[in-house]
């Protein structure tokens, strides 16, 4: 399913809210260590800025390289429940990486990026749309067919011009770097990232 079009505002997360959304991963990691599945929780016992339906991602790093990253891109359930969902996928799901093991736990470092709705973008040409982008602002999804990648504000760290973040987004999405037609949709979303090393 293709994201839909939002000009909806989204207002900030409090520093509070912060705070309980990085507690609350960090519990979800920690019963799945116990063995459990992701922290069960009752979000109608929270505030409403985090019982709003938002999507997120949950970023672990461990010594500054990625330990795992998980998240939805379409907003369907309370950020509370994304968040300790997101957080133990990341921690026991990721595909790339073992599931975490308690020795790690104590040097891991969690990121949560909440991510405002995408909007698509309109464009003539591919050099239209790099035109058009934000570089460390812009996280941008790919839909082409049956084929969708994304990239999260954050990878312009290591992908800084706008060809290259492109160019590999076209990779991730199973598409050849080069790659360019009239069926490809891009959609544009920004995201609200907090951390706790």
């Amino acid at each position: 399913m293709a994201p839909t079009h939002s000009t909806e505002v989204v207002e900030s997360i409090s520093p509070q809210g912060r705070e309980t959304l990085l507690d609350l991963a960090v519990a979800s990691i920690r019963h799945g260590l116990d063995g459990g599945g992701p922290l069960p929780i009752d979000s109608s016992a929270y505030c409403a800025e985090l019982r709003a339906r938002r999507a997120c991602f949950v970023t672990l790093n461990r010594h500054h390289a990625l330990r795992g990253c998980i998240g939805h891109l379409e907003a369907f359930q309370p950020l509370v429940s994304d968040v300790v969902e997101s957080a133990h996928s990341a921690a026991f799901g990721d595909p790339r990486f073992p599931p975490l093991s308690e020795p790690e736990l104590g040097d891991l470092e969690i990121h949560i990026s909440v991510l405002t709705p995408s909007q698509e973008m309109a464009f003539a040409s591919e050099q239209d749309l790099i035109a058009q982008l934000h570089p460390g602002v812009d996280g941008l999804i790919l839909v082409e067919g049956g084929r969708r990648g994304t990239f999260l504000p954050s990878v312009w760290e290591q992908l800084p011009r706008p060809e290259l973040f492109i160019r590999h987004l076209k990779q991730k999405a199973g598409l050849p770097p080069d790659h360019w037609s009239e069926q490809i949709r891009i959609f544009r979303y920004r995201t609200e990232s907090f951390g706790r090393p």
